[in-house]
């Protein structure tokens, strides 16, 4: 216009002007937009639903920016009556922060004003000021990205009220990357309150602020987060989880023992499969004790999510579930820790199975993890019974086969598990001498699990031997509350694995064996015209089912169904070793056969064989004398024949030929080693479950010419309690003879258990005076949970 001296551009054609606004050109703000961008930079967004005519900006003219600034409430199909998204967003992730009392309606602004209110323990972390920070420079590229892309004529905003299509993506990206780190915040925290037992709740005050109030104070909380309340006496309900995470970590609070104890939160790292001593005690575990039950393995965290068919993760695992696992996996490394012969670790890692025990005890647990749950209780009884406390393994027992009796049938490793109870309580019976006089009184404590009348036998086997083989049936058969007794019912079913019903033939077997015994015993007291124990007279519930089948269940056919089942099974897999079945086979057949009085020292070659095997197992893997059961006890009376069969050869030294005489020092060898080996294991158990204690050879006196009627002198062998070890070290003692040694033996018992009483050495070397607290401790935990357990099973 200067150009041209023009004061107007009336009447002159606009096509002659050659200058074409273009937004793609301009440079600075919008013209005449500058004055509304300045005003919406300055507009208090503490109301959070500010709208045009609220603020008393014009409708029509209002800017995009400023509709962002204030949370975008009332955009169309995004915005929620009364606030935005984002204030949606920011109140809940305040609450997870701990600020107290959020309003939804609240815009960023005010999150920021209250950010520190209230905010104890939870609010300072390093994962939440990252996603604070995170937040707002979202926010600040929402506004860049809001300015940088406007229309010069319309803007973002269209006629309609809505964001163009690229602006609609780019929050929708915004809001599920937010939502997505309150998930992972709200995942963390929880799991903090797991491992450190945080119990603060968020008392809300009438003036909208939030302050932190401790779990001791009892009073209502108000947590507010991820659609779920935390209100009343600290449970928490869910509303916007669904019904299928209710159980879940995220929807309920944990149990207030949960990271409390020492002996849990301290040795937590041991349940790790990456944990180097962890591995190591397993393998312990797994060695003399998994090795013969063939129990399967506690699942990881990761394993029972998977196993739970739901899209879930261990962080969100109900607190129960978590313990009961944790119970079941502190329960195998406790054992391997008393294998290891480290006594106070091991009381550590029992009572941090108690902790968790009772952590789980009180509430269900998810039907998944019962099995693990009764594998905990029985593991923790075969614990309480390698210390000499009888009374609490049948008390754990009864307990594990009520929670047993809760399974359906098609849970996997039922029959191990019952196999195992078989077995180990055969070594009861053997120790108590099949008298349940003398059994221990818990009835009062552990009611008798309910029984449903006699139990309908569904096939002709159950119908042969008068026995049921449906797990919840066995467990409630009032024959077997103390021990199993009667027809094996593992043995009977031919559905059970092949290495189970071997065991429980053997269980049979060595109750048949331990009847015999006691028979055998009361007649040469009857001859001796007094008593040899407290044994009753009356047959046992084995011997009547015994003889009522004597072709399939005397104990020479039942370790032959044995043998025959343990070949079954290692020729499906070509890979198993199982030394200890063959060590306990071996160990029965020796027993068992008849031997024959023309031989060397009436034994046989065949029970040579066996005899030597037997103790050549022992020497090589010596930590299966920790294996369930009797096998201890075997192994003792296995070295029994060895010393007679070494005195049958020693009183005709001056008959034998090269082969006598290389067998002679063959069998004194092993007799040496394996008696070394017994006398030191000895010496690490409770008076309670110790065996034999073998006598040395006579070599000094043989070597100064003196004269010795029998190579060992079992006369000073210090004889077992049982009557079934002591026929052992008496075979060749007249009745009378053996009827008064026994008295005396079971006199010296008694004598030695009552004097005692308050000797740590009666509870095996490695446990003394140091670790008496430790011990009452782990005693004060047990019997609170069996109060507990004993509450329940009577309700």
């Amino acid at each position: 216009m200067k150009k041209h001296r023009l004061d107007s551009i009336e009447g002159i054609d606009l096509s002659l002007f050659e200058c074409v606004y273009s937004p793609a050109k301009r440079r600075g703000p919008v013209p005449g937009k500058a004055s509304q961008a300045r005003k919406s930079d300055d507009i208090d967004v503490r109301g959070g639903g500010v709208n045009s005519s609220s603020s008393g900006i014009n409708k029509g003219k209002s800017s995009n920016l400023m509709r962002m600034d204030v949370g975008m409430g009332g955009v169309g199909g995004f915005g929620a009556p009364g606030g935005g998204i984002f204030n949606q967003q920011q109140a809940q992730l305040a609450a997870l922060m701990g600020v107290g009392n959020v309003n939804p309606d609240t815009a960023m602004s005010g999150m920021s004003q209250n950010a520190g209110v209230g905010s104890v323990g939870m609010g300072d972390s390093l994962l939440q000021q990252q996603l604070m920070m995170q937040q707002q420079q979202q926010q600040q590229q929402l506004r860049m990205q809001q300015g940088m892309g406007m229309d010069a004529s319309s803007g973002m905003m269209n006629a309609g009220g809505g964001f163009d299509n690229m602006g609609h993506q780019n929050l929708l990206l915004q809001q599920q990357l937010l939502m997505q780190q309150m998930q992972q915040l709200q995942q963390h925290q929880q799991h903090q309150q797991q491992q450190n037992s945080i119990g603060g709740n968020v008392t809300v005050n009438g003036n909208g602020n939030g302050s932190m109030t401790g779990a001791a104070g009892g009073g209502g909380s108000g947590m507010s987060g991820m659609g779920g309340v935390v209100a009343g006496n600290g449970h928490s309900s869910s509303t916007g989880m669904g019904e299928k995470h209710q159980r879940t970590g995220s929807a309920e609070s944990p149990p207030k023992t949960i990271g409390l104890e020492k002996s849990v939160t301290k040795n937590l790292a041991l349940l790790e499969k990456s944990s180097v001593y962890g591995n190591r005690l397993r393998s312990h575990y797994n060695l003399s004790i998994d090795s013969l039950f063939k129990l399967p393995p506690v699942p990881s965290d990761e394993e029972y999510c998977a196993k739970l068919n739901v899209n879930m993760t261990p962080a969100m695992l109900p607190p129960f579930d978590v313990a009961a696992l944790r119970a079941a996996r502190f329960a195998e490394v406790a054992l391997g820790a008393l294998v290891s012969n480290h006594i106070a670790f091991a009381l550590e890692l029992s009572n941090a199975t108690v902790v968790c025990l009772k952590q789980c005890v009180e509430e269900p647990v998810h039907p998944s993890c019962m099995f693990d749950v009764a594998k905990a209780y029985f593991l923790h009884g075969i614990f309480r019974s390698y210390r000499g406390d009888m009374e609490k393994y049948f008390k754990y027992r009864r307990v594990g086969l009520n929670k047993l009796s809760q399974l359906s049938k098609d849970v996997q490793g039922i029959q191990q598990i019952l196999a195992a109870i078989s077995f180990h309580d055969s070594m009861a019976y053997m120790v108590y001498n099949a008298s349940e006089i003398d059994l221990p009184s818990i009835d009062d404590a552990i009611p008798q699990i309910p029984s449903n009348g006699k139990p309908n036998l569904t096939n002709s086997v159950e119908q042969k031997y008068q026995t049921s083989t449906d797990h919840s049936k066995i467990a409630s058969n009032p024959a077997n509350q103390m021990w199993v007794q009667g027809a094996p019912p593992v043995f009977i079913n031919n559905e059970a694995p092949p290495l189970s019903r071997c065991l429980d033939a053997l269980a049979c077997a060595i109750r048949s064996c331990c009847d015999q015994a006691n028979d055998r015993f009361s007649k040469m007291s009857g001859l001796n015209g007094g008593d040899a124990g407290n044994g009753s007279c009356a047959p046992s519930v084995t011997s009547l089912a015994v003889t009522s089948n004597q072709n399939e269940l005397c104990a020479r056919n039942m370790v032959l169904s044995a043998y025959t089942l343990l070949q079954q099974s290692e020729n499906a897999n070509k890979n198993e070793t199982n030394h200890g079945h063959n060590l306990l086979v071996h160990c029965m057949d020796a027993f068992l056969e008849g031997g024959d009085e023309s031989d060397t020292g009436g034994i046989s070659d065949s029970q040579i064989q066996s005899l030597l095997s037997a103790c050549n197992t022992i020497l090589s893997y010596p930590y299966l004398l920790y294996q369930c059961g009797p096998t201890y006890h075997m192994i003792c009376n296995a070295a029994i024949l060895l010393c007679h069969m070494l005195n049958g050869l020693y009183s005709k030294a001056n008959r034998l030929n090269d082969m006598e005489a290389t067998l002679f020092d063959e069998v004194l060898d092993t007799y040496l080693g394996v008696r070394k080996l017994l006398n030191a294991h000895r010496k690490k158990i409770p008076l309670l479950l110790r065996c034999h204690g073998l006598p040395r050879p006579n070599l000094l006196k043989m070597a100064k010419g003196s004269h010795v009627e029998s190579f060992i002198n079992l006369g000073e062998t210090q004889m077992c309690a049982s009557r079934g070890c002591q026929g052992f070290v008496l075979m060749a003692c007249s009745p009378c003879v053996a009827a008064e040694r026994a008295q005396a033996a079971e006199q010296n018992r008694q004598d030695g258990m009552l004097d005692g009483k308050d000797d740590f050495e009666d509870l095996g070397t490695g446990f003394d005076s140091s670790l008496n607290d430790l011990a009452k401790e782990v005693d004060l935990d047990d019997d609170a949970l069996l109060s507990i357990l004993g509450n329940i099973v009577a309700a």
